[in-house]
């Protein structure tokens, strides 16, 4: 009998290959009965173990996926980006916290407000009332000089990354597409849809 263990970083795989040599067993040589049932103990432990090991690789799998849905932090460097989160009264349930927050995002002027996403928004993604996801692009006006000189005329976009939590708190990252600095949009932004939740009572 022998046992390979494979492993890439964290994760193990276990492969198992029993084999008989020609000194344990040959068509001359006849096991006795206590040695029949060492070797039937000694292949359910493995197939325990395998099982066991097999089951937690799994999960481990599973709890990377969960996390990697988690919104990502602002470079420390950035000045195009906003990472904050909105948390509803106590005892609020997620589907209320999701319908609270779907009222405010449609409020939005579509024409923009603060001399700000003046080229309307949209969902991207809304995938808030099953995974609790949602994506929305605010599009300036593509008026402006630093449109013409730096974007080629095109409006800037910026992503509003929404996740609703369990709890109902909602992670929150506003991010300009391009340029190093965004001017204080994505604060304003961020800043008016937080006003609009807290006069229902959600802390900011």
């Amino acid at each position: 009998m022998k046992l390979f263990l494979i492993g890439t970083g964290a994760h193990v795989v276990l492969a198992t290959l029993l084999c008989t040599s020609t000194s344990a067993y040959s068509p001359s040589t006849k096991l006795n009965v206590n040695d029949n049932k060492i070797n039937s103990n000694r292949r359910e432990a493995i197939a325990k173990f395998a099982s066991a090991t097999l089951a937690s690789t799994a999960f481990v799998f599973s709890s990377s996926e969960e996390k990697a849905q988690a919104l990502d932090v602002c470079s420390p460097k950035a000045n195009n980006c906003v990472r904050t989160k909105w948390t509803p009264p106590s005892s609020t349930s997620k589907e209320s916290a999701i319908s609270s927050l779907k009222e405010v995002l449609s409020s939005y002027p579509q024409g923009g407000q603060a001399d700000i996403d003046g080229g309307g928004w949209a969902f991207a993604t809304d995938e808030l009332g099953s995974t609790g996801l949602a994506r929305l692009e605010y599009k300036s006006s593509g008026k402006g000089n630093f449109a013409k000189f730096f974007n080629g005329g095109k409006p800037f976009v910026d992503d509003l990354n929404l996740e609703v939590e369990n709890t109902g708190v909602v992670q929150v990252k506003s991010q300009s597409r391009v340029g190093d600095s965004d001017f204080g949009v994505n604060a304003k932004r961020v800043d008016f849809l937080a006003d609009a939740l807290k006069a229902k009572g959600w802390s900011i």
